[in-house]
């Protein structure tokens, strides 16, 4: 799953990481022994324990590690009776990619200002953004800070009202006001939105500060050290990157430090900014001097795939229908190293996610009554580098579009403990949060709210690039309630993000519990299977942001 790293706010533009410092092992109940595990269980984990082995080197995009998960998947398919749906009769579908990588020599920021200049230091102060229109850049301008860069006049925010940005570098803070309602917030807090914002208005760079809250949660020196890691773009059929907003020709992320010593300027002191911030009462004003951004991209055109299989329908009339299962099968691959290991193993961001999805794959293959509908199943590429393979799927799909009726996705879901509840992540926005909530009520899984709203995970995982189409989707997230009342689940999950989150520790010596990750695919098969056997395809609920903002059917 993409994090919600403020320092390095710009990810869609600088396709940056984070990797947080290492922790201790949670202290969850060990996970049963396998001769007690039910075969889906025992499944899951065999699965698991192949694809976040250091032989396949972290599965990032593009890799050979990545291609030999990418065969193992198809394969499974093909063991569990599910048709290939690729290119070409196979069961992969090509993703064109270009890979972008920082030179650290290139880098430079500096602000000219008539009481001195300031420089500012690479790696402890800013990263530059990637550049995947030209192998090196340059820019100087004038700077004018534009909030959060956000414009939504019918919420009563536009952070551009007053301010000229045109011919200059926009200076701004991650997220959306919190006045805004979730959905809000999640649309307007994302990199791509801010990026098509300030490239419309003439920008010609963009500049993410840091803030202090945030980078309390995640420190600037973990997602710094891999400034080294690459970043991705779709390419299209002319050979051009997708989503590179040319016109902001160089990008960079300061941290907080960085942030303090670039405000000093503003009209107030940088502590009242920050507090606005959190307030939502930032204005806009232009800063002094002129800052210079130069920093060099190592451009390389790289292909990956994505790896789709078919369940055949079983009525005539809806076999032509598809219910979209997702899990990305990329991880970060190698990076620096942490206490000598530097492989990256992504044992549950994501290769538990993929494995959930296989043994649902399994569960409704041996079904006698197959859904009327068809079930495709795809294992996604690049989503650790901005939801590529996910997008590239929804853009291009190898059936046709119009078939696709709803997306069911799977990311990271942190079993550490015995839950009898999921996390389902969008479903207010369709009609699937009945079908949810009905599958649920049969297997006796409990539902649990989304307990931290304001992270806004529905817009950072693959489900989001089916929504952009107009698609209904749902993410279903690994339980908090603990069967065993000694045990917080949730603070089990939080340990895992500050510890092992993009860590070479999440690996498959953490106690894993198995039977609910065997618990949570049954749960997605029977919501499949709802869906594929409903008369009707899911749709918007009236007046969802997501339904009027991408399109699609709404409810009546």
């Amino acid at each position: 799953m993409k994090a919600a790293f403020a320092p390095l706010a710009l990810c869609l533009l600088t396709a940056c990481g984070r990797a947080p410092e290492p922790a201790a092992t949670p202290e969850a109940a060990t996970a049963p022994a396998a001769n007690v595990h039910d075969g889906g269980a025992r499944r899951i984990e065999a699965d698991v324990r192949f694809l976040a082995d250091d032989l396949l080197e972290g599965r990032a995009a593009g890799t050979r590690g990545y291609d030999l998960a990418a065969l193992y998947v198809a394969n499974r398919y093909r063991a569990i009776g599910l048709a290939p749906a690729g290119d070409d009769g196979g069961y992969f579908q090509a993703v064109p990619l270009l890979e972008g990588r920082r030179q650290r020599e290139a880098a430079s920021f500096t602000v000219r200002r008539a009481d001195g200049d300031l420089a500012f230091g690479f790696q402890e102060e800013f990263l530059p953004g990637l550049n995947f229109n030209a192998a090196s850049h340059s820019v100087t301008a004038p700077l004018v800070f534009v909030g959060q860069a956000v414009h939504a006049p019918e919420l009563g925010r536009d952070d551009f009202a007053g301010v000229d940005v045109r011919g200059k570098v926009a200076v701004y803070f991650s997220g959306a006001p919190a006045s805004f309602s979730n959905t809000q917030r999640a649309f307007h807090a994302s990199g791509r939105e801010k990026a098509a914002q300030l490239e419309a208005r003439g920008a010609v760079g963009a500049i993410a500060l840091g803030n202090p809250v945030d980078e309390a949660k995640y420190p600037w020196a973990r997602g710094a050290r891999t400034w080294e890691m690459p970043g991705m773009r779709l390419v299209d059929a002319a050979g051009r990157p997708v989503d590179s907003w040319p016109g902001l020709q160089a990008t960079a992320t300061l941290s907080v430090a960085g942030a303090r010593r670039l405000l000093a300027g503003a009209p107030m002191p940088a502590d009242e900014i920050f507090e606005r911030r959190e307030k939502g009462t930032l204005q806009s004003f232009d800063l002094p001097g002129e800052v210079t951004l130069a920093g060099a991209t190592t451009l390389q055109r790289v292909d990956s795939r994505n790896v789709v299989g078919r369940l055949p329908g079983s009525d005539a009339a809806l076999a032509g229908e598809h219910v979209v299962f997702s899990a990305h099968l990329d991880h970060i691959g190698r990076g620096a190293e942490v206490e000598g290991d530097g492989i990256y193993n992504g044992a549950l961001d994501n290769a538990l996610g993929i494995a959930v999805m296989l043994q649902a794959a399994a569960e409704l293959a041996a079904d006698p009554a197959a859904p009327r509908r068809s079930m495709l199943f795809v294992a996604v590429t690049a989503e650790e580098r901005g939801l590529l393979g996910a997008d590239y799927y929804a853009r291009f799909p190898t059936v046709p579009r119009e078939s696709l009726v709803a997306n069911i996705n799977m990311d990271m879901p942190v079993f550490l403990a015995d839950v009898s509840d999921v996390v389902p992540i969008g479903i207010e926005h369709s009609t699937l949060e009945a079908d949810v909530q009905a599958a649920a009520q049969q297997l006796g899984v409990g539902l649990t709210p989304d307990p931290k709203p304001e992270e806004v995970v529905f817009v950072r995982s693959d489900q989001y690039a089916f929504v952009r189409q107009g698609i209904p989707a749902v993410y279903l997230d690994a339980g908090i309630k603990a069967k065993d009342p000694d045990i917080d689940a949730l603070a089990l999950y939080e340990d895992f993000l500050t510890g092992h989150y993009h860590q070479p520790s999440d690996q498959t010596d953490l106690p894993i519990h198995y039977p609910s990750a065997a618990m949570l695919a049954r749960l997605n098969a029977a919501i499949g299977r709802r869906v594929g056997n409903a008369d009707g395809r899911p749709r918007w609920k009236d007046g969802d942001f997501f339904g009027q903002k991408f399109g699609g059917q709404a409810a009546p």
